[in-house]
């Protein structure tokens, strides 16, 4: 066996089921195309990991976004791959567990990870741009209604906590943030606004940079 050169850069754990865990565990739940994965991705996950006292972010890569175009996404396994760089930090996990579920919507993989996992204690993270339209994504009180919820701003995307219809309707279920440590620990409903430093690294920008 050839030994790993020791300045080799390190890359994030993958798997194509559910990551290794345990009872009680405080794992936050990063789901998306990940088309690219970028530093904005693994911007978001250290602040919620600090911020929120996680064990571990499980990057859940999806087979395809119900929501977006899918015919030119590159293949499950390529995504992932290029995550598990992207992530490169030991608590910052990749997952393709949707595949292998066969799940097709958020809320039905919060259902399976709950039912099958109700030992540990899962917290939804998205970035606050994602909170603006997430009153489209489907069964969105059942997420909501299922895990905690923690929203990290973004760039340009400021006055969703306020703004967002599920910040509205769930106006009374907003925890303060000093309390962020607590999250996990809440029953659902229940979600945050993480307020820190902002990348303007996105998927969207970085795709025509990719090689073809």
């Amino acid at each position: 066996m050839t030994p790993e050169p020791i300045n080799a850069p390190f890359v994030s754990r993958s798997f194509g089921g559910f990551p290794p865990s345990g009872a009680g565990q405080r794992i936050g739940l990063y789901g998306g195309s990940f088309n690219p994965a970028h530093e904005g991705h693994r911007h978001v996950s250290l602040i919620a990991l600090t911020r929120l006292r996680l064990d571990v972010i499980w990057w859940l890569v999806t087979p395809g976004n119900p929501l977006k175009e899918t015919g030119a996404l590159p293949p499950l396994a390529e995504r992932m791959a290029v995550a598990a760089r992207i992530a490169r930090h030991p608590r910052l996990v990749v997952s393709g567990v949707e595949a292998k579920l066969g799940t097709r919507y958020s809320a039905d993989l919060v259902r399976q990870l709950h039912a099958r996992l109700a030992d540990r204690r899962f917290v939804w993270i998205m970035g606050s741009d994602n909170l603006a339209g997430f009153h489209n994504w489907d069964r969105w009180p059942a997420i909501a209604g299922t895990i905690p919820i923690a929203v990290v701003n973004r760039p340009g995307w400021l006055a969703a906590p306020l703004n967002a219809p599920m910040a509205q309707a769930l106006r009374e279920r907003r925890v303060a943030e000093m309390a962020a440590i607590r999250l996990a620990d809440y029953r659902a409903p229940a979600w945050i606004h993480l307020t820190a430093p902002r990348s303007s690294a996105a998927s969207t920008t970085l795709r025509p940079a990719l090689p073809a």
